[in-house]
C-alpha cells in the first residue's frame, strides 16, 4: 500500500478514496503561526517580513474599532477581497444586529490564522464566517496547508471563544485561476471533512452553485478580471449563506434563524456595520 507519511489520518483517508490530486504543483514552506495562536512563539525573521504587509490594514481595523467599537456577540465574516469587496454585506444580512467585515485583499488562510486575535478573538462574535484559501493554492501552497492553517485557526478561536460558531465557506471556482480547480476540490474535500468532526460548525458548499452545467465556472458570477465576482455573484452567495446566518443562536432578533427566503429582503431596522477598512487594503488583485 502507498504510504503517505507527511499527511495527516483525515488526509489519508481522502488520499485512499481517490480525492486527492497528484502531480501537485511545488508547495511553498507553510507560514509560521501567528499573535493569539500559540504563546510564546518565536517568529522568524522572514515570516515577521511576510506578515509586516498586513500591518496597515491591522492598523486601520483597530483604528475603525477606537471609533466605534462593535458590540460583542455579532456575526463576523473574515477572508480576502471576496469578503473585502462584498458592498452589500450589511443590506444583505441587515437582520444581524452587529455585522462585522474582517476582509482583507489578497489574504490568505495563512494570514488569517496569524492575525486571529487582531480580527476575530478581540471583537468576540458569536458566529465567524471565513473565507480564505484560493490566494494560498495560488501561491503555492498544499490543499493540506490550507487544512492545517484553518486548523490553526479553529484551534484559537475556540480556545479563546469555545462557545463561538464556525463557518467554512468553499474556496470559489475563479474562471481566472481555472488551473487550480482540481487543487481547490481537494481542498474543499478536505475542509469539508475536517469541518464535519468539529461541534458548532457549518462548511458551505458554494464551489458547486457557482458550476455551470457544463461544470466550467458560470462567467456572469465574475466580473472582468474573471476573478473577483459580479453583483450576480454576490447575491448567489447570500441566497446560500442566509441559511447560515444565525445558526445556533438562540439571541437573534426574532425570525432571523429562520432561513432566509431566497431573493426576499424584509425591511429591518439597520445593522450597525462596522467598516472594513478598505482603502488601506494591499492591492493584489486578489
Amino acid at each position: 500500500m502507498k504510504k503517505f507519511p507527511r499527511l495527516s489520518k483525515l488526509a489519508r483517508r481522502l488520499a485512499l478514496s481517490g480525492l486527492l490530486v497528484s502531480g501537485s504543483a511545488a508547495v511553498h514552506p507553510a507560514p509560521a503561526v501567528g499573535a493569539g495562536l500559540a504563546p510564546g512563539h518565536k517568529t522568524t525573521q522572514s515570516s515577521a517580513s511576510h506578515y509586516a504587509r498586513w500591518q496597515a490594514s491591522m492598523d486601520a481595523f483597530a483604528a475603525s474599532d477606537k471609533a466605534q467599537a462593535p458590540a460583542e456577540g455579532g456575526v463576523l465574516f473574515v477572508g480576502s477581497s471576496t469578503i473585502r469587496l462584498w458592498a452589500q454585506l450589511p443590506q444583505d444580512f441587515r437582520d444581524v444586529p452587529v455585522l462585522i467585515n474582517r476582509g482583507f485583499g489578497g489574504s490568505t488562510m495563512a494570514d488569517c490564522q496569524y492575525f486571529v486575535k487582531q480580527l476575530v478573538l478581540q471583537s468576540r462574535p458569536r458566529q465567524v464566517f471565513v473565507y480564505a484559501g484560493d490566494n494560498d493554492l495560488a501561491e503555492g501552497r498544499s490543499p493540506q496547508q490550507v487544512l492545517e492553517s484553518f486548523e490553526g485557526f479553529v484551534a484559537a478561536v475556540r480556545a479563546e471563544l469555545p462557545d463561538t460558531r464556525i463557518a467554512y465557506i468553499s474556496i470559489k471556482p475563479s474562471p481566472l485561476r481555472a488551473e487550480l480547480m482540481p487543487r481547490a476540490r481537494e481542498a474543499n474535500a478536505l475542509l469539508a471533512e475536517y469541518v464535519r468532526t468539529l461541534p458548532n460548525s457549518d462548511y458551505i458548499d458554494i464551489f458547486t452553485p457557482m458550476l455551470g452545467m457544463d461544470g466550467a465556472p458560470r462567467a456572469e458570477l465574475f466580473g472582468p478580471d474573471r476573478l473577483h465576482m459580479s453583483d450576480a455573484g454576490y447575491r448567489l452567495w447570500r441566497s446560500v449563506i442566509a441559511d447560515y446566518v444565525g445558526r445556533g443562536q438562540a439571541t437573534l432578533q426574532a425570525g432571523a434563524d429562520k432561513p432566509a427566503k431566497k431573493g426576499v429582503d424584509t425591511p429591518t431596522a439597520a445593522p450597525v456595520a462596522i467598516p472594513a477598512a478598505a482603502a488601506v487594503q494591499v492591492s493584489t488583485g486578489r
